[in-house]
């Protein structure tokens, strides 16, 4: 039976990109939450974080999470944020293949540069903005059933890592 696959890292860790492709190569849905966010509030995520604050953000996106989770087994790339969330791992683990897509600091920082929507980047230096959220976060990263680190690789070759652990350990 198939279970989703969810992508967690760091922003520019590569989740939606590669989401996408693999999305592709199993001719599954793919779901990237912060998209379905800005369309459904209309409004960009920097603006979400600074009009509603942090904490109305991550319970919007818990909430798509639950329902992405809720659907047919798909690719689903939720926030940087939304792993190191007390109780979001464990609660997709049942339902999804969680695979961290591990990426150092300086690597997604300046992946991440181009967007400049990246609301806890903004303003700050980018690389130690990043180097503090791997620190915060990546003990919940590692709870992930899988890992595959990014570094030196390019999107297509994470994608193919992706696809075999989908089709070993999820029914793809």
């Amino acid at each position: 039976m198939k279970r989703h696959v969810v992508l967690i890292g760091l922003p520019g860790a590569g989740k939606t990109t590669v989401g996408q492709l693999v999305a592709e190569r199993l001719q599954a849905g793919f779901v990237d939450v912060d998209t379905v966010l800005v369309r459904r509030e209309g409004r960009p995520v920097t603006m979400i974080f600074a009009e509603k604050g942090e904490g109305a953000f991550r319970e919007l996106e818990r909430k798509e999470m639950e329902s992405a989770l809720a659907n047919q087994p798909a690719i689903i790339a939720p926030g940087g944020g939304w792993a190191a969330q007390p109780g979001a791992i464990e609660g997709a683990k049942p339902r999804a293949l969680v695979i961290y897509l591990r990426a150092r600091a300086d690597t997604a920082a300046q992946r991440a540069e181009p967007q400049g929507t990246r609301p806890l980047l903004i303003g700050e230096d980018p690389v130690e903005r990043m180097r503090q959220l791997l620190k915060e976060r990546e003990a919940a990263y590692l709870q992930a059933h899988e890992k595959i680190d990014t570094d030196r690789k390019t999107a297509p070759e994470v994608a193919a890592e992706v696809v075999r652990l989908a089709q070993s350990a999820a029914g793809w």
